[in-house]
């Protein structure tokens, strides 16, 4: 057979990959629960875009199937073994700032601009695109190729959960929703509680501190347990110490260690404010924890006797300890790198529950059984008690296997660079797959611009990246 020059074939169908990625992200494909029904669990914005990337698949002659529109599959070729490639049609919110409307989809300096555009609608039409060069060049397969599309990948993969329980799993596969050249490896994600309830609390301790400078009545900071918070609050009731004292005292140390945040006394009440700087939760160090970073200074406080128990913890063990070193959770990976903690929410009411949301990342060679057992006895020192809220294991392919080395080789003769595999501490559709990695769209030095305002691909790249996944297609499959 000659050679195809899949480069070529892709700039054949060029306007018609753009006109239909256009069309594709100018369908706002949010999670809207008040339109959720039966058919479109995720809301009718995403239903839309779901109808309209299987009917590109249909009119290019694959067959299709709905499941409950919690999913759906496009599938062509044949054979036993079936080859997967996993993409979500949903996006995040839209937010503000946009110098063109988000779903608009409009061309600017050679960009496609649009939510979704990386991430991931305009990948999962190139992957379309690809497919339907190889079927169009009616090129041999001895294996079926099937995409499986997700709803809700942006918020809870219910999507996928729901098909799987169901559906065939694939041989091997990939998601186009990542970066080139490859992603083979994904590290553990856990998100946990530590809770202290007030019962829990005054059955291990019973006296009060004498001499208390100040009470703490509630602490606040951090919404989501995987980005590092960048506000929060304190509120103090003066006791030893007065209102005056403690602000300038607060204020001092915001100087003394190059920090932003301010401090009044409103109602004889003292209320603190620290700014942090925040970033994802799978980098922590890159931040300012503005909790830990406010408890640091609160632990300088003779505070009553529960508030000093939650801010011993927390000054002890999560204050600067982005790898679980004072825990004694620290593991560094040659492949993965170290686990990392992020404490993503500080939440503290006297009268209430005292609790730290922790987001802890782990490579492969240390189990989730040994580290968490490990956190759990230090809470307990402290009337903490551990609560798992959601744990995926990690996620590797070995780098020698046929899925690994045949999209090194494609990425290799189509881009003349070499291809380098990476291992990640985010979460991708791969870890979906029992052998699954993560392929594209994001070129090497590329800016991400996924999630945020003016997102967008290059129309050179969704080319290129067109080109890449039909020959990994028909090298996977032929």
């Amino acid at each position: 057979m000659k050679t195809v020059n899949w480069l070529e074939e892709t700039q054949k169908r060029k306007e018609e990959l753009i006109r239909t990625t256009q069309s594709f992200l100018q369908m706002k494909s949010v999670l809207d629960p008040a339109t959720a029904k039966e058919g479109a669990p995720f809301g009718e914005g995403i239903r839309e875009a779901l109808d309209y990337a299987l009917g590109v698949c249909e009119q290019a002659g694959m067959t299709i199937k709905d499941v409950r529109g919690y999913a759906a599959h496009a599938e062509f070729g044949q054979g036993e073994e079936l080859i997967g490639i996993l993409s979500h049609v949903d996006v995040v919110p839209e937010g503000d700032g946009w110098s063109t409307p988000p779903f608009a989809a409009e061309i600017v300096d050679g960009k496609i601009v649009a939510r979704g555009a990386i991430d991931d609608k305009g990948p999962t039409m190139a992957a379309i695109f690809a497919a339907k060069i190889v079927m169009e060049l009616g090129l041999p397969l001895s294996k079926r190729v099937r995409f499986i599309f997700g709803t809700d990948e942006e918020s809870s993969w219910k999507c996928v959960n729901t098909y799987f329980a169901t559906e065939e799993m694939p041989t091997m596969g990939f998601t186009p929703d990542a970066d080139f050249p490859l992603i083979y490896a994904e590290k553990g994600l856990t998100d946990l509680t530590l809770r202290q309830t007030l019962a829990a609390f005054q059955a291990k301790t019973a006296h009060e501190t004498a001499d208390v400078q100040a009470k703490l009545v509630s602490l606040q900071s951090g919404l989501r347990m995987n980005m590092v918070p960048d506000k929060g609050e304190a509120v103090l009731i003066p006791q030893e110490l007065d209102a005056q004292a403690i602000v300038e005292r607060y204020r001092q140390h915001l100087a003394d260690n190059d920090l932003k945040g301010s401090a009044e006394e409103k109602d004889g009440l003292v209320v603190l404010r620290m700014e942090g700087v925040s970033v994802h939760g799978m980098d922590p160090g890159k931040g300012v924890n503005a909790g830990t970073h406010l408890i640091h200074f609160l632990h300088t406080l003779q505070l009553d006797a529960r508030a000093t128990s939650y801010v011993r913890f927390a000054d002890q063990y999560l204050h600067n300890q982005h790898y679980g070193q004072t825990l004694g959770i620290a593991h560094d990976d040659a492949e993965m790198g170290p686990l990392s903690l992020n404490t993503g929410v500080l939440e503290y009411q006297a009268e209430g529950d005292a609790i730290f949301r922790l987001n802890i990342r782990y490579p492969h060679s240390v189990s989730f059984e040994h580290w968490s057992a490990v956190l759990a006895a230090h809470g307990a020192e402290e009337a903490f008690e551990l609560e798992v809220v959601e744990h995926l294991t990690p996620h590797r392919v070995d780098p020698n296997h046929p899925l690994v080395t045949t999209l090194q080789r494609v990425y290799t003769e189509q881009t003349g660079e070499e291809a380098g595999i990476i291992a990640i501490g985010g979460a991708t559709y791969g870890r979906s797959l029992d052998v699954g990695v993560a392929f594209g769209p994001l070129f090497p030095g590329r800016p991400d611009s996924a999630h945020q305002r003016d997102e967008y691909i290059l129309v050179d790249d969704l080319i290129k990246a067109t080109a890449i996944y039909a020959q990994a297609i028909y090298e996977l499959a032929k």
